[in-house]
């Protein structure tokens, strides 16, 4: 057996503590990097750019997530894994506070360049680290629990930073997870145990997993599915203002409610029982591209975009629930780096999808970037399709 299973088999006694100083920060990252989705228009206002150019401000996050996730492993291979974490947990910090003080277009991307090497290094390593502090039996909580800290921060980040944005402007938005960035650092710091580097890692071996066709399969149907999400999902606020007409209590309140419809739809898709896998991988896409289709013929009225939305919210954030069930049967005994794959998919996924639908928003006006949405959910509903079709094949 691979060593590194055989070290997360003789773990030590469980180690809650640094578990939830890991979802802590899982929060903050992801209420970070989403946080501009409801902040775009006084972004945009603010510092002189078009709603478009704002939305660049999660794409570049993407863009350093994808490279940070897929080489961390060969870049820290000595260094000890709780200096890792407590580093990315650091960035989180310069990062809220690089953001918050942004003068410029530019010294924004900045801030959120780090925060892009934060987050695609600490979810690259939160499987194998989890699977290193908790014994063999209590890591499917454990892992549980990461995902409960994603599904919490997606529920509120964006409806909080809309109302804090409304309150004391977009900037007091981001400084507030300044100081949830600093005790999520501290907490790992008193919690974590050393975790000294098990074995160095093999270069390349995160992209000798694309020479399985299941692999390949299963990454181009996550990259469409995600791209097709935040093509849309990055310009929800400009959408729900502009053309839906909603107030800001009104937006808070829509986002509120995808928020909740997410959360129950991730406890859902979470049971799902094995059988039932590539049926969900399937169905959720379909969904989603359906929403968005509907979404452009009933952009202008406020009760059917309202429904559409929640829609949205339960099959969308559920979505990372079937693909993480996918990864854990599939690649058991290449998890880590499969973990690391995958990370970077999603990462270069939203970075494209926000990127081009960015491009289409200002250019060519808001339904083509629902439309392209659309098409590329359904594109990843066929890919499922076939990846299903191909574990049947003798």
């Amino acid at each position: 057996m691979d060593p590194t299973y055989d070290d997360a088999l003789t773990a030590p006694p469980p180690a809650w503590g640094a578990v939830l100083s890991m979802a802590l920060c899982v929060s903050v990252l992801i209420a970070s990097e989403f946080m501009p989705v409801s902040l775009l228009t006084p972004i945009a206002t603010d510092l002189a750019m078009t709603e478009g150019q704002a939305g660049q401000a999660i794409s570049i996050s993407g863009l350093f997530a994808v490279g940070t996730s897929l080489f961390i492993a060969g870049w820290t291979r000595r260094l000890d894994r709780k200096l890792v974490l407590t580093g990315l947990s650091l960035l989180l910090v310069l990062s809220g506070t690089i953001v918050t003080l942004a003068p410029s277009h530019g010294v924004l991307m900045m801030g959120r360049a780090l925060l892009g090497i934060a987050i695609g290094g600490f979810w690259s390593m939160s499987t194998a680290i989890v699977m290193r502090l908790l014994p063999e039996q209590a890591v499917p909580r454990g892992l549980a629990l990461l995902n409960a800290g994603n599904a919490i921060a997606a529920t509120i980040s964006a409806p909080m930073g809309s109302f804090l944005g409304d309150m004391i402007g977009w900037r007091g938005a981001f400084f507030c997870v300044v100081p949830l960035a600093i005790l999520a650092l501290g907490w790992q710091w008193l919690s974590l145990p050393s975790l000294p580097p098990q074995r160095v890692a093999r270069a390349g071996h995160v992209f000798h997993l694309l020479r399985r066709r299941q692999v390949v399969l299963a990454m181009t149907a996550t990259l469409l599915l995600f791209m097709g999400q935040f093509a849309l999902f990055t310009y929800l606020r400009p959408f729900l203002e502009m053309v839906s007409g909603f107030s800001i209590n009104g937006l808070s309140l829509v986002l509120l409610s995808m928020g909740l419809a997410g959360v129950a739809g991730t406890w859902c898709i979470s049971r799902m029982r094995s059988h039932r896998l590539y049926s969900t991988l399937i169905g959720i896409p379909l969904i989603m591209a359906g929403v968005a289709g509907l979404l452009i013929l009933f952009g202008r009225q406020t009760m059917p975009v309202t429904l559409l939305l929640v829609v949205w919210g339960f099959v969308g954030t559920a979505a990372p629930v079937g693909w993480g069930i996918w990864l854990a049967r599939t690649l058991r005994e290449e998890a880590e780096a499969g973990g690391g794959l995958q990370v970077a998919i999603i990462q270069l996924a939203i970075t494209l999808g926000a990127a081009i639908g960015g491009m289409l928003f200002d250019h060519a006006g808001w339904w083509s970037s629902f439309a392209f949405a659309a098409l590329l959910l359904l594109g990843a509903a066929l890919i499922g399709l076939l990846a299903w079709a191909d574990t049947r094949t003798p």
